[in-house]
């Protein structure tokens, strides 16, 4: 999957550097529910175990080939957004210096194209902590709608009390 600006494509070893280098802000990961990587060789692990499936990607740059953040989908959300059966979570980040700039709407357009070219996924389900606005606006610019929910899920990183906005796309051929 690929625009002007950016690559969707399966994370490799080699992209452990890159993930290191943006992964470790602790600026990212909390914001997403993830805590900030600690060396090298736990993003190369984490592009080994979770990110290692057919629905996450690396987010690329193509300017400079280096991977930037991450989207996928998929049941792994360890998190307790309310699913419909079959309703795969939506999750992405990017890193810090290009944030503002439309990555992440742009990377989940993508994949949203792709969702609908090659499964019958009806409709998909993400969340955002209410204390980061910018990743609902991705949402909602991508044509996710507010379901009225709000969840709380201790299991994330951070996820004391901290409440989650529930968002949904549904697909219509």
């Amino acid at each position: 999957m690929k625009s002007e600006r950016i690559t969707l494509r399966p994370w490799q070893d080699n992209d452990a550097k890159a993930l290191y280098k943006y992964a470790r802000d602790p600026d990212v990961g909390p914001r997403a529910g993830w805590p900030p990587h600690r060396s090298e060789a736990e993003s190369l692990e984490i592009i080994r175990t979770v990110f290692n499936n057919p629905t996450t990607w690396a987010i690329v740059w193509n300017e400079t080939g280096e991977a930037i953040g991450a989207m996928g989908y998929g049941p792994s959300c360890d998190c307790s957004l309310p699913a419909r059966e079959g309703e795969p979570t939506v999750g992405y980040w990017v890193a810090k210096p290009y944030w503002g700039q439309g990555i992440c709407t742009e990377a989940l357009r993508l994949m949203m194209d792709h969702v609908r070219e090659t499964t019958d996924i009806p409709s998909l389900i993400s969340g955002h902590f209410t204390d980061n606005p910018a990743s609902g606006r991705v949402m909602e610019k991508c044509g996710f709608v507010p379901t009225g929910d709000t969840v709380f899920d201790h299991r994330l990183y951070g996820g004391e009390d901290r409440p989650i906005r529930v968002l949904r796309r549904e697909h219509h051929p």
